[in-house]
């Protein structure tokens, strides 16, 4: 009885000692954005392409994803808001992923949009991402009704979500 008791007390021991503690990482139910900051200002990304038009879809999807999936508000005066999110789009590609046999043309193309990212607290000044490469990409094809404005659209929408990953608190 008493071996059993001592077993008891060891495997309790060292169930109690082998569990998620302080020093150890494991599982949190800490938030996942910094809970320092209440409102973002978003600025209107630079385009550094020679194509235009793709700043404004960016910027608008940063916002409403920012809005819609942070517990963040977006403020559209920069002197109220607690931080500002800036950045400037590098690259905007197409490249061809599959050729048609016979005919040689693109059966699948693939548009890339690159952009760099600052999100920075006006109240301390502190660069919380400074100079982050993002990227995104989305696939398209004529011969589905798809264009290269669709898919590079679809790219800035999906960069969008890439930022706002970028804005969660490492883990």
């Amino acid at each position: 009885m008493k071996k059993l008791a001592l077993i008891l007390a060891i495997a309790v021991m060292g169930a109690t000692l082998s569990g998620c503690g302080k020093s150890q990482q494991g599982y949190s139910n800490q938030f996942l954005y910094p809970d320092n900051v209440e409102s973002v200002y978003v600025e209107m990304f630079q385009n550094d392409t020679f194509r235009r038009g793709l700043e404004y879809e960016l910027t608008d999807a940063l916002a409403k994803r920012i809005e819609a999936e942070t517990p963040y508000k977006i403020i559209s005066d920069r002197d109220l808001a607690d931080t500002v999110i800036s950045g400037k789009i590098i690259d905007w590609d197409n490249d061809v992923l599959a050729y048609e046999r016979q005919t040689g043309r693109p059966m699948e193309e693939q548009a890339e949009v690159v952009a760099v990212v600052n999100w920075k607290n006006l109240k301390t000044g502190q660069l919380m991402i400074s100079e982050k490469r993002v990227s995104d990409s989305m696939t398209f094809s004529e011969w589905l009704n798809q264009s290269f404005n669709y898919a590079s659209v679809v790219a800035a929408n999906r960069l969008a979500e890439r930022i706002v990953e970028q804005m969660q608190t490492k883990w």
